[in-house]
């Protein structure tokens, strides 16, 4: 593929096929992408910042993360009867004649008529169209709600009936795993090499979690090496189901999961007797929840502008598909899981524009990177975010020290901590509980038989979701009369995981907690 095609692809690394390339079009405009990547890494890869916008105000949305946690880039998908909307672009594996439009704009995503709602926002309170459209009544139905509802809205279904196929299945199994991370991985090794019946499930089409994305050791070599060989080892066992492309999204009586299987999703059309996708109604003697955790981002001024993104999801762009966001690009963080993606986008030879460390002093070692990385470090806040439609170009620091600086970016990399993925865990109507630790919600009575594990249990470092992912397999199959195979947890040191929360920071412009 010719660099000049995708300006924003790297020379190197990366988990895709760069011999192998797919030609798509985003509302109308032809692109190259390669095997391996997502639409929205594609997009990235092609220096797409504007992909949609905002439901109420209409604001310029662009990319945020990298994964089902997407609230931005939500796309229709195909055309005619297999027409999709609200499909995100995170998700959406590329194939060569993918056909992507933007959504929820008017006349086109450049020029949308109804960003004008943006600048009468002091006169749309929330909840202003209950309070303004109420009489006289008999027009809600025929006037008021259409015109409310088109402004809004959301994707177009297709008007035709649908051509494709669907399918039922069931399973039984003894173990089943939901999430191939570091945790999964070390469970589904536990109960696969011990004989149970072992089913792991993933919302990804390539399993490996954040070992896909973050660097680390495992048993002396490399996390991304170790994890292609537990996953080739599961492979060959007899006992083990593998389903990617697969969501877990229901816990319910009697060990059942509800899960829904993308069969053929990333394909144009599914081959002749194949379905599209394919409902699962899985019963597991027990089950781990290994689902990880989603970075959390923090709310300033123009925080929805595109180009401001999270940490995790520059860094899944940079390793995963050598794509970089921007040319210069900043990171703000509250915690050290932040100053990772300050190591990938150095190792990427991305510009490094500036760090904000929001805590009152950054360690040794953050400093000799920061060095390293020649950027800029500032403790204090980021207090707002400036630039338009295309993406930012400059941010607002104020230092605790009362200094400010402006610094000129093209991308702000966020960092506000984690929450554990612990929808599943709730199933049963059992809150959860406030961990003061990682300044989050964990899992307290998870649904009977489930274990929850890794970062879906607040364990935020790599070493300690092997030895949870290990042990609770373990504790599983000992409960189920399993004789656990004799061995120790995957080995990995564990990082430095400190955290101040910050929610939100006071500044001009407005703060979005939800980005939708």
């Amino acid at each position: 593929m010719s660099g000049a095609h995708t300006p924003y692809r790297l020379p190197r690394g990366g988990l895709i096929d760069r011999k192998t390339t797919h030609g798509f079009a985003f509302d109308g405009i032809a692109m190259d992408g390669c095997e391996g990547d997502t639409l929205a890494s594609a997009l990235i890869a092609n220096g797409v910042r504007l992909v949609g916008r905002s439901f109420k105000y209409h604001r310029p949305r662009g990319i945020i993360s990298a994964g089902p946690e997407e609230p931005n880039a939500l796309v229709e998908l195909r055309r005619g009867a297999r027409r999709e909307p609200n499909t995100r672009a995170t998700q959406i594996e590329l194939f060569d004649g993918l056909f992507a439009e933007s959504q929820n704009r008017w006349p086109s995503l450049a020029i949308d008529v109804m960003a004008i709602n943006g600048r009468l926002s002091p006169f749309f309170a929330a909840g202003f169209y209950y309070k303004t459209f109420m009489w006289p009544s008999r027009l809600w139905e025929k006037l008021y709600e259409p015109i409310i509802r088109r402004a809004a809205g959301l994707g177009q279904p297709p008007d035709e009936p649908d051509p494709d196929h669907y399918e039922r299945a069931a399973a039984f199994c003894d173990l089943l795993v939901i999430g191939s991370g570091p945790a999964g991985l070390a469970a589904a090794l536990v109960a696969g090499r011990a004989g149970a019946r072992v089913i792991i499930a993933d919302t990804d089409f390539r399993l490996g979690g954040r070992l896909l994305s973050d660097d680390g050791e495992i048993d002396g070599k490399p996390a991304r090496a170790w994890a292609e060989a537990a996953l080739a080892e599961l492979a060959a066992m007899p006992e083990v189901t593998i389903l990617p492309r697969t969501v877990v999204f229901g816990a319910y009586d009697g060990g059942t999961f509800g899960a829904l299987e993308r069969v053929n999703d990333h394909v144009p059309v599914p081959p002749p007797h194949q379905p599209r996708q394919r409902y699962w109604r899985i019963v597991a003697r027990a089950s781990v929840l290994a689902a990880g955790a989603i970075e959390r981002p923090i709310a300033f001024g123009g925080n929805d502008l595109p180009g401001v993104m999270l940490a995790s999801a520059v860094r899944t762009y940079l390793t995963r598909y050598a794509v970089t966001p921007g040319r210069r690009v900043a990171v703000f963080t509250n915690n050290d899981d932040g100053w990772r993606t300050v190591a990938a986008l150095k190792d990427s030879g991305v510009t490094v524009a500036a760090i904000v460390d929001a805590r009152r002093q950054s360690h040794a070692e953050q400093i000799a990177l920061a060095n390293a990385a020649g950027a800029p470090l500032f403790n204090g806040l980021v207090t707002t975010a400036k630039g338009g439609k295309h993406g930012i170009a400059s941010i607002s620091v104020t230092r605790h020290d009362g200094g400010s600086q402006v610094v000129a970016t093209d991308c702000l990399a966020v960092s506000g901590g984690w929450n554990p993925n612990i929808g599943l865990a709730t199933h049963h109507g059992h809150r959860p509980r406030w961990n003061a630790d990682i300044h989050a919600f964990v899992a307290s009575t998870p649904p009977p038989g489930m274990t929850v594990t890794g970062a879906a249990s607040g364990e935020l470092t790599l070493g300690a979701a092997l030895e949870t992912g290990h042990r609770a397999a373990a504790s599983a199959l000992a409960a189920l009369g399993f004789k656990s195979p004799a061995g120790d947890p995957p080995h990995a040191d564990r990082e430095r995981a400190d955290l101040t929360p910050l929610w939100h920071v006071e500044g001009a412009g407005k703060a979005f907690v939800d980005l939708q």
